[in-house]
């Protein structure tokens, strides 16, 4: 139940059956929450360790959020293992940006399908830089997911492996992780939460960003060639 009987990337934990897996400092540990507002539960097992804790509450406010970190870093202390943190001291890789901007989205009919991943995912993910940095950002009209994050380098030896810092919003931080299937093919970008999701590079002439920034401009260039008509009218 607690094996990796689906991980889109190696440096990724991963699904068992039913449980999520989760990095313990090298310890096999899973997690699963419970959610029926205003009822919240959590739990965290790590097997081999003979560890597990579990909390429950009804009516507290985000424990949707706050209460899986809580529990995280709770059975991180009873591991006596670190709590993972956001690293700045590994420099960009400017070299490999081109390979990895563009746009990305999810296989299949699964953004048609399910509401829930529509609602989150928007029409994508899209890699750009941004003031020398390499961010993601969600194609969706949520304001705070649009701006984007800052992806961070996560590992000396793998450029392709980076960490989102969301702790402002009292989430932690995830694992993202970019791959190719072949050396031929379409590059990947693997985000660790909230599901162990993989979407796929696209052609930017189908950036649904371009198409929408396209439409606005085209509709501003109609309303003041039409401001300008009426204008040259009144004068004559």
């Amino acid at each position: 139940m607690f094996a990796p009987h689906y991980q889109p990337h190696p440096r990724l934990p991963g699904l068992g059956l039913a449980f999520f897996r989760v990095r313990a400092g090298g310890h096999t540990a899973v997690e699963h929450q419970g959610v029926l507002p205003p009822y919240y539960a959590q739990i965290f097992v790590a097997p081999d360790d003979g560890v597990g804790v579990m909390a429950f509450t009804n009516g507290a406010t985000g424990a949707a959020t706050w209460l899986p970190i809580e529990l995280g870093r709770l059975l991180n202390a009873l591991l006596g293992v670190p709590d993972e943190v956001v690293r700045t001291d590994i420099p960009q890789r400017p070299e490999i940006w081109e390979e990895l901007c563009g746009w990305y989205a999810l296989p299949g009919p699964l953004t048609l399908t399910d509401v829930r991943i529509r609602g989150f995912f928007g029409a994508g993910i899209e890699v750009l830089v941004r003031r020398g940095e390499l961010v993601g950002r969600l194609l969706t009209p949520v304001p705070v997911l649009y701006r984007g994050f800052v992806l961070r380098p996560d590992d000396e030896q793998d450029p392709y492996l980076f960490r989102i810092d969301l702790s402002a919003y009292g989430i932690g931080s995830i694992l993202v992780a970019f791959s190719r299937a072949s050396d031929a093919g379409p590059m990947a970008v693997h985000l660790e939460a909230p599901m162990p999701w993989s979407l796929h590079k696209q052609s930017s002439t189908t950036n649904p960003r371009r198409w929408a920034e396209g439409a606005l401009g085209v509709a501003a260039a109609s309303i003041l060639g039409r401001g300008a008509v009426r204008r040259r009218r009144r004068r004559t």
